[in-house]
């Protein structure tokens, strides 16, 4: 216990003050005092309170202002009426902001308490993987209403997409007729003339290029405000946002007004349609070039250009030219499958809440699959209830990142990781060997898999027989460097579950689907049925069933 005289000197100090609560305080002391000291002391100080009171109004100056509580709380001196309503809003202000705090102090409380009840799932896999497809493909089976009410907000996406593949396709053609150029040019010489063009493009192809030429500057424009503000088309040519950055809202607010996101002093200087739209509106501007797009797209010329280049733009994320007649219309409207199948590459983490009809609350986070984003996964490894694992059916792709890397290689590796973690060891890790259509389109196309399997040798070149064949042996692309690394499979499926049995820390089910995940009527049926799986798994958790 303090010494007796430490309780002294802070009741003297309470004796000086003439603030009311302080007053009180002193008065409760006194009786606590006389509790601690002897009844000569606590007689002493009982005086001395009451003498004090009694000659509290004519207390020196000097005392008041060493009283630092009263320096704190008393109002300025020769304070005008302005000044204290000044002062009072202020206070008032102060006390609103910590009302604020308390209540999202409480509110954050509130939320972690939920999501520890809440089912948690990761969608996990390489880049390009079909990731954020499937997330839609979970928004439109378990929340429609929220994937309605995006309708307008997808519909720019999906026409910043048949812009792109029109950018693509024309930038195929701008390398022929370069190529032609260069073969056909006059001599400059008195030498012989150089070997003729053996293009087949004509006149009426460059007339059509250079009508297109304004969707370009349409998409930069488009691309520019909806990415973040670094925004580097040389660098990073594709659409790409970061998660939760607000490129919703701001697509949103653009289509509010039936314009593209530019700045509106830019908008009010525009020409105007009959409609009312903006001339730079992408809706005008597709329209407009409507046939253009659809006569180069089906010109078998141009078809032929694309084959002598290898180059398949079917097979690329966001394409939609086969649909160019019905998406470069004035009155186009995004459909489900429209959205689903859009292409906008995003880069950090994405958490969705969804509310099931049986009350149950899930929370799904979408991570991105880049090798750099990949150390990211971790923090969300805790206390997750279930992984979703996309592997794409592409055999004869390589990383963006790494062009020595096959896409089945490194999904074989991040399934060894992932099943191998500890930090998993309770969770479902549910397989979807996707973009079955991809791989159908592939081999339909003749692409043959012997050309990057050797030993497949003669055998069908089907879905079904390279699914499910014989046993044989899958060069990577790194089987091209000065070391080999062949890689056996016997069958995605069966190859994918003995890495699962042999690497999990404890035994548990294998789940595996394949999935198309433009495909949304089969994707939903698979999404249900991975549903009720995980739910299940989660009662038997809780000790529920």
């Amino acid at each position: 216990m303090p010494h007796m005289s430490v309780y002294w000197l802070l009741f003297k100090q309470l004796l000086c003050t003439e603030d009311l609560k302080c007053q009180d305080l002193v008065a409760k002391l006194s009786g606590f005092y006389v509790c601690l000291v002897p009844l000569q002391v606590s007689m002493t100080a009982s005086n001395m309170y009451h003498r004090s009171s009694r000659s509290l109004e004519k207390a020196p100056r000097r005392r008041q202002q060493d009283d630092s509580w009263s320096q704190v709380f008393r109002p300025p001196a020769n304070e005008s009426m302005e000044e204290r309503t000044e002062r009072m809003y202020r206070q008032q202000e102060a006390q609103r902001i910590s009302r604020e705090i308390d209540e999202s102090i409480q509110e954050s409380r509130k939320v972690l308490e939920r999501k520890k009840k809440a089912i948690k799932v990761l969608l996990l896999g390489q880049s390009e993987s079909g990731k954020s497809t499937m997330l839609k493909n979970f928004q439109l089976a378990f929340s429609p209403n929220h994937f309605s009410n995006e309708r307008r907000i997808w519909k720019a996406v999906v026409q910043l997409n048949l812009i792109g593949s029109v950018k693509k396709l024309l930038a195929v053609l701008d390398l022929e007729l370069n190529d032609t150029s260069r073969l056909s040019r006059p001599p400059s010489s008195r030498s012989g003339p150089m070997s003729p063009s053996s293009t087949p493009l004509t006149d009426n192809h460059r007339r059509i290029r250079l009508r297109l030429l304004p969707l370009l500057s349409m998409e930069s424009n488009l691309t520019r405000q909806l990415l973040p503000e670094h925004y580097d088309p040389e660098r990073s040519p594709e659409i790409r946002v970061r998660a939760g950055s607000g490129w919703k809202v701001t697509l949103e607010r653009a289509v509010s007004v039936g314009s593209p996101p530019m700045d509106h002093a830019v908008n009010m200087r525009r020409p105007i349609t009959s409609d009312g739209r903006n001339k730079d509106d992408p809706t005008t501007v597709l329209a407009a070039c409507r046939d253009d797009i659809i006569a180069l797209w089906q010109d078998s010329v141009v078809r032929g250009v694309l084959k002598k280049r290898g180059v398949r733009l079917e097979s690329t994320p966001g394409f939609f030219l086969n649909d160019a007649a019905r998406i470069a219309d004035s009155g186009y409207e995004p459909t489900e499958a429209d959205i689903v199948r859009a292409r906008l590459r995003t880069f950090g983490v994405e958490e969705h809440r969804f509310l099931m009809e049986n009350g149950s609350e899930w929370y799904i986070y979408d991570v991105g699959g880049s090798r750099n984003m990949r150390p990211q996964w971790i923090p969300y490894f805790d206390d997750v209830q279930a992984i979703i694992f996309l592997v794409p059916l592409a055999f004869n792709q390589v990383l963006e990142e790494d062009n020595k890397v096959n896409r089945l290689e490194d999904s074989i590796y991040l399934w060894k990781e992932v099943c191998a973690n500890p930090l998993l060891a309770r969770a479902n890790v549910i397989l979807f060997l996707n973009k079955m259509d991809i791989l159908e389109e592939t081999l339909a196309a003749g692409v043959r898999v012997e050309t990057f399997v050797p030993s497949y040798g003669d055998s069908p070149n089907d879905v079904y027989h390279v699914t499910r064949c014989r046993p044989f042996q899958f060069r990577c692309l790194r089987s091209l460097l000065p070391f080999t690394y062949n890689i056996t499979l016997i069958d995605f499926r069966e190859k994918f579950r003995a890495y699962h049995k042999r690497l999990s820390p404890k035994p548990r089910a294998f789940f595996c689907h394949e999935t198309s995940a433009i495909d949304t009527k089969a994707t939903q049926a698979v999404l249900l049925v991975v549903r009720e799986g995980i739910l299940r798994h989660h009662l038997e958790k809780l000790n529920v069933i």
